[in-house]
């Protein structure tokens, strides 16, 4: 096989593993389902999977093809562990709506409460 047509591969291949991560992270919609997707386990995966084959292909590519792959990963990394932090710490709108969603209960529970002392 020629160079160039692995050199298409290789960087098809990558695309495609980093275009996965992407929607797993839930960066952008699933082509096949339309929607955003979350699913870090799978993504820390295909994380992990774009590294090894950084390690395993070490001085077989260009340093253009090195480049782009550790750009890739890293910025995966990044929004990786971005995602895994957001997604430990409930946000302030998510906070204030289940204090809501309990006040609302408990502001219900009392309600029934007090009608069945009046019947």
């Amino acid at each position: 096989m020629d160079n160039d047509k692995n050199t298409q591969l290789f960087m098809g291949l990558c695309t495609s593993l980093v275009s996965q991560a992407w929607m797993q992270l839930g960066k952008i919609k699933n082509p096949i389902s339309d929607k955003i997707e979350t699913n870090l386990e799978a993504a820390s995966l295909t994380i992990d999977m774009l590294g090894m084959l950084k390690n395993k292909t070490k001085g077989n590519i260009s340093d253009e093809e090195v480049k782009i792959l550790e750009q890739s990963i890293n910025e995966l990394r990044m929004n990786y562990i971005m995602s895994k932090d957001n997604k430990e710490k409930p946000t302030t709108e998510e906070e204030s709506e289940k204090k809501e969603n309990k006040e609302d209960v408990s502001i219900e529970t009392e309600n029934s409460e007090n009608e069945s002392k009046d019947k």
